[in-house]
């Protein structure tokens, strides 16, 4: 797997982390960057270590599942990247307090990095250099979530549901590539 798929998976698991921080942004009545900071550092961190997790649980079952690794890679980025796209269609609106909460941080972090661990156990299938590529996904969440939380504060809403399709319109995209790399239809 190469940078730009790398990169692309960053972006898109870093989408529900985004539009959790837009609306965080938005529920701040004047732009606190500390607190932005706290908030993004929260998502970066969590979505750096989820798929570290899963390639720790992944390589453990990587003998048993070798021929079929590709099919579970790609079911799981097309089932997260689905999800992402269903999720837009919904019209509830997310209530989320603006504050700094550290349990709220955590249990926020931790649902919108689940998807992550799925990724992570896919990195094990495909052989993936973990620490950089945690490394990279920890990087782009953080630094996508502090813009997500400066835009939410300026824009509101308007860019979440938007966010939350390129994403999984990206993850679905990479799984059939992965898909049709090993099945000899995509040679790149």
């Amino acid at each position: 797997m190469g940078i730009t798929e790398l990169f692309l998976i960053a972006v898109g698991l870093s989408m529900d982390a985004f539009a959790v921080a837009l609306c965080k942004g938005l529920n701040m009545k004047k732009m606190n960057y500390k607190s932005g900071f706290i908030i993004s550092l929260f998502f970066g961190g969590f979505q750096a270590f989820m798929p570290f997790l899963g390639w720790l649980l992944g390589i453990q079952f990587e003998q048993y599942i070798k021929e079929i690794d590709h099919w579970i890679a790609f079911a799981l980025l097309a089932f997260i990247g689905g999800k992402m796209i269903l999720e837009t269609a919904k019209e509830e609106e997310e209530e989320i307090e603006a504050g700094l909460d550290v349990k709220e941080l955590v249990v926020l972090s931790l649902a919108t990095s689940i998807d992550a661990l799925a990724v992570g156990i896919t990195f094990a299938f495909l052989n993936v250099n973990i620490v950089p590529s945690v490394l990279l996904i920890g990087v782009i969440t953080f630094v996508l979530s502090f813009v997500g939380v400066t835009v939410g504060n300026h824009f509101g809403m308007k860019l979440k549901k938007k966010a939350e399709l390129a994403g999984g319109i990206i993850l679905i995209m990479i799984g059939l590539k992965i898909l049709l790399e090993h099945l000899g239809i995509l040679v790149l």
